[in-house]
Order: structure tokens, then C-alpha cells, then sequence
């Protein structure tokens, strides 16, 4: 497992299994998005108190590899890095089985909107700062 700035362990719920007893490929979505949520959280702006301040982070790029299939009561490890290119704040979010297994790999854009206008996101970048790897 590589170093990541934020880890957020979690345990397959049995909504999040199909008919197959697998987790459906999009509840994966529903994991790094609860990751990067409670990412937010812990750097000092929830989701509510950006909304309440008009700022509004929205996806612009997901991108995913799926590599192993998760089970009911699996436990896995949610973890995430955070860079910025440009006005994006580029998520690498990774999930992990309990034994340290990749179970996901992913790239999440995410452009800021201030007051329902495009921007650089600075009030993020500011928030962000201790934890952003590189900045291009």
C-alpha cells in the first residue's frame, strides 16, 4: 500500500451487493465519494458549510479500475491523496482490501464553483494546503 494523506475504513454493507453477492461497480463511486466527503470533513470544511458559503465542488472526471471484486462484510481501507492542476484538485483515491490487496484505483477531478460561477477554488486550495503533494 502506498503512503496516502487520509485512510477511511469501511465494511460492505448487504444493500451494496448485487445478484451475484458482489459489490455493484457503483457503490465503488459511493466509497471514494464518502472518502473525499469525510477527506473535507477532517481538513475543516463540510460539505454543508461550503454550500452555506457558496462554494460547491463538483466532478468533473472520474476515472476507475476495477481489479477485485468486494463481498458482503468485506472490510476495506478508502484512501486518498490530493494534488491541484490548475483549477482542479485531482483526487488519487485507492481502495484496498483488509489484507492490502488493491481493490480500486482511481482519478477524481473536482472544479470548484463559487456562487454557481466557475473559479480557481482558492477558499479549497487554502483549506487543502497542508495536505496538497504538488501544485501545477
Amino acid at each position: 500500500m502506498k503512503d496516502y494523506i487520509f485512510k477511511l475504513p469501511m465494511k460492505v454493507r448487504d444493500y451494496e451487493v448485487d445478484v451475484e453477492g458482489i459489490v455493484n461497480n457503483a457503490n465503488y463511486l459511493h466509497y471514494m465519494e464518502h472518502t473525499r466527503h469525510e477527506f473535507c470533513e477532517s481538513a475543516g470544511l463540510s460539505f454543508r458549510d461550503m454550500h452555506c458559503r457558496g462554494i460547491d465542488p463538483v466532478l468533473s472526471r472520474v476515472e476507475i479500475r476495477y481489479r477485485k471484486p468486494l463481498g458482503l462484510g468485506d472490510s476495506i481501507v478508502s484512501c486518498l491523496n490530493i494534488s491541484r492542476r490548475g483549477p482542479l484538485f485531482v483526487f488519487e483515491q485507492d481502495i484496498y482490501s483488509a489484507n492490502g490487496t488493491p481493490v480500486v484505483e482511481g482519478i477524481v477531478e473536482v472544479a470548484c464553483l463559487e456562487n454557481g460561477r466557475l473559479s480557481r477554488g482558492d477558499v479549497l486550495a487554502e483549506a487543502f494546503a497542508p495536505y496538497l503533494h504538488k501544485e501545477s
